[in-house]
């Protein structure tokens, strides 16, 4: 009779051979077909941008401090805030979490060895940068004073020249985005592994194939519209300039067909993350799973039919009014199911509060707010009311930097064990992640009541009785960039006096935590076949008893 051991299993340690240490050369990480690496290229490159976009946004709250143009030229004024609209939608909330997080995990947490198209892959990073460092130059040597949108008559008859290659920069970064959401697809159709369902998907991966149909579909009408404001401009065709038989407000149609679902680009991804957080921070199976999946294709599908409510106060009729205001209040109706079916989830959950929660929690009432101010923008009398105000600085601030951003850093928290095989500060993550949410408030509320009380934006000056609630905007962003700039400092730290972190250091059974940390070049040692359900935590899946040292018998 053979005797039963109880042979414990070292799961601290890292390989000895995986993606960071595989090659040390310059030439291994900017050839790389290796998604994980490339992900890591889009992190550094995303953070880069991020800063100058930053920097920018601090230009502007030092400016409106005061009601008088006292730090900046109104002329000036305007293409600093065109700079940090450009650099933040085209190179930070478009790309970010898709590029870094979806590139890293989407073939990890489906079985896959790498995506579909290695040199692809590749090559959307080539591409983001070269149309990233196009428009930066243009942006910081002369610079656009159209704003982000590009609007004519603008973009086509009073702008500098600068406004091409700035165009040229957007239009070069669109082709990046079309390569990866075909990457996406094709990696989540086909390269699935065996066992890994369509309903046994992790959330993360819904959301980000209905991401990249927004992608496929969208960007290529954003691409043609550059296209055609640079044709107009250079070969005087009448396009949007009504002085030579254009239509200035086709141009508004064709931009917002595409840069409303984009907006979907920047909050699916974001949603996707928190499904994963709410889910494996509470233990529990998100509920409504199904519906949760579905409502991301929803959100995907609708939100092509919803870009007339950017047109309200631009000539449309009161029918198309109506209609495009209706669209827009269903549109919210998949992102309710999420945002209850989340709720739901909490409910009697065994929540633990570590950093990566705090930004879930954070998202939840970030996302409510600027999910319930959409309603008023959608309602066509409100937003005549509204428009061109700070209130809508305040609400897509809140839709679209506050969850898209926390919902980032709730996920680089998250899985920075895994992309790293190091422990970061939990305490510092934790002071880090309340002063984001507190300064995130304290910049962007205000402007709600600066926007209904009639302060118009992409204005150097203001009335006086409108500077304390100026003020408190200012005093919120010097919180929020301590919050932000925080993370740099303890995740770097991190990668030099870390400790390992372990194989799968929050217990969790997606399959990305069934790896190594970091993961070997070609992700899994073994083939892995899935026999479990999505966020299955019985001990039924493989799953080792909590906090426990892993044991084999033999």
């Amino acid at each position: 009779m053979m005797e039963t051991v109880a042979v414990t299993r070292d799961t601290s340690k890292k390989p000895e051979l995986h993606y960071l240490n595989n090659g040390y050369s310059v030439a291994s990480w900017l050839l790389t077909k290796d998604h994980k690496r490339i992900a890591m290229l889009y992190l550094m490159s995303v953070s880069f941008f991020f800063m100058l976009g930053g920097i920018f946004a601090a230009l502007i709250r030092l400016e409106l401090m005061t009601p008088n143009s006292d730090l900046l030229e109104a002329g000036t004024y305007n293409r600093v805030f065109t700079a940090h609209g450009v650099i933040m939608v085209f190179l930070f909330l478009i790309p970010a979490i898709p590029a870094t997080l979806g590139n890293f995990f989407v073939p990890l947490m489906i079985g896959a060895k790498d995506l579909a198209f290695p040199r692809i892959n590749l090559l959307s990073w080539y591409l983001y940068m070269a149309g990233g460092l196009i428009a930066a130059y243009a942006l910081m040597n002369g610079g656009v004073d159209t704003g982000w949108t590009f609007y004519v008559p603008y973009s086509t008859t009073f702008s500098n020249g600068w406004v091409l290659v700035t165009g040229l920069g957007a239009f070069v970064i669109g082709f990046s985005s079309i390569l990866t959401g075909l990457n996406f697809i094709v990696t989540i159709h086909t390269m699935r592994a065996p066992g890994m369902t369509w309903f046994r998907l992790p959330l993360f991966i819904w959301s980000h194939y209905a991401t990249s149909l927004i992608m496929i579909l969208g960007t290529p009408v954003v691409a043609i519209t550059i296209l055609l404001l640079a044709l107009e401009r250079v070969a005087k065709i009448g396009i949007f300039d009504p002085a030579i038989g254009g239509d200035p407000i086709l141009f508004q149609h064709l931009f917002w067909f595409y840069s409303h679902p984009a907006v979907y680009i920047m909050v699916l991804p974001s949603m996707g993350i928190i499904s994963e957080l709410i889910a494996n921070f509470s233990r529990k199976r998100i509920f409504g799973y199904e519906f949760v999946a579905f409502s991301s294709i929803a959100i995907a599908v609708i939100g092509f039919l919803v870009w007339g409510h950017h047109l309200f106060v631009s000539g449309q009729s009161v029918y198309a009014a109506l209609v495009f205001s209706i669209l827009t209040l269903v549109v919210a109706i998949p992102s309710a199911v999420k945002t209850f079916n989340w709720t739901a989830t909490l409910y009697k959950g065994s929540i633990s509060y570590d950093t990566p929660m705090l930004y879930a929690f954070s998202f939840l009432g970030l996302f409510l707010i600027g999910g319930l101010t959409g309603l008023f923008l959608g309602t066509a009398g409100m937003d005549i009311h509204l428009s061109d105000t700070y209130f809508i600085i305040a609400h897509f601030h809140y839709v679209m930097v506050g969850s898209t951003v926390i919902g980032y850093l709730g996920g680089l928290h998250y899985w920075w064990s895994k992309m790293t095989g190091k422990q970061y500060s939990e305490f510092w993550g934790k002071i880090s992640a309340m002063l984001v949410f507190v300064g995130f408030n304290l910049t962007f509320f205000p402007q709600f009541i600066l926007g209904y009380l009639g302060m118009p934006r992409r204005y150097a000056s203001y009335a006086e009785e409108l500077q304390v609630l100026n003020i408190f905007s200012t005093a919120g962003a010097g919180v929020l960039a301590v919050g932000m700039i925080m993370p740099v400092i303890y995740l770097t730290m991190s990668l030099i006096n870390g400790k390992d972190a372990g194989d799968n250091p929050w217990h969790l059974p997606g399959l990305e935590w069934r790896t190594s940390s970091p993961p070997p070049t070609e992700n899994f040692y073994e083939p892995p076949v899935v026999t479990w359900e999505a966020y299955d935590f019985s001990e039924d899946n493989g799953l080792e008893p909590k906090k426990e040292v892993a044991k084999e018998t033999v």
